[in-house]
């Protein structure tokens, strides 16, 4: 339990930030509505997503989504938790990454249990073009923001752990 303060740490801060942005925009703003925050590049836009990042399975059936991404949701705080107690207290970056990924995951469960759907807001883009361009890029919250560091970092720690690894053997 002494090594899980980061991770209570981290995923509590994640938590409280994501519920208290979402609260405010759910307070302040209809559904649909956005107020422009930096004139095209930033706006706060309420929406409301029942389904996976950008919009996946939004348009199924909520009987069978929303029970899916509930039990997938609680396999994955189990896995986080399971590998975060697994690893070395020296290993950092793994660390804060699955704790990012697992406030996040939380933050949106909680609004999938409450709401049966996610609240997204923040919504960048430069005049037409919404980020990356490529893509259709929805509105998104704090806790797509967490969980998306996290794996990057999640990412970071083994592409440096397989450097280490190579420059050992190469030295072997």
């Amino acid at each position: 339990m002494k090594n899980d303060k980061l991770l209570v740490a981290v995923a509590g801060g994640v938590i409280l930030l994501d519920q208290l942005t979402k609260a405010v925009v759910q307070a302040s703003l209809f559904p649909g509505e956005s107020v422009t925050v930096i004139p095209g590049f930033f706006n706060l836009t309420y929406v409301r997503n029942p389904g996976a990042a950008f919009g996946l399975l939004a348009s199924k059936n909520p009987a069978v989504v929303l029970p899916f991404f509930i039990v997938i949701t609680l396999v994955v705080i189990a896995g986080i938790i399971y590998y975060y107690r697994k690893a070395d207290p020296a290993e950092r970056v793994h660390r804060w990454g699955l704790s990012l990924v697992l406030g996040g995951a939380v933050g949106n469960l909680i609004d999938r249990v409450r709401l049966q759907e996610v609240v997204d807001f923040l919504d960048f883009y430069a005049g037409d073009i919404h980020f990356p361009p490529i893509i259709p890029w929805p509105a998104f919250n704090i806790a797509d923001t967490a969980i998306t560091t996290g794996l990057g970092l999640l990412i970071l720690d083994m592409i440096l752990r397989g450097n280490a690894r190579k420059t050992t053997e190469e030295k072997a």
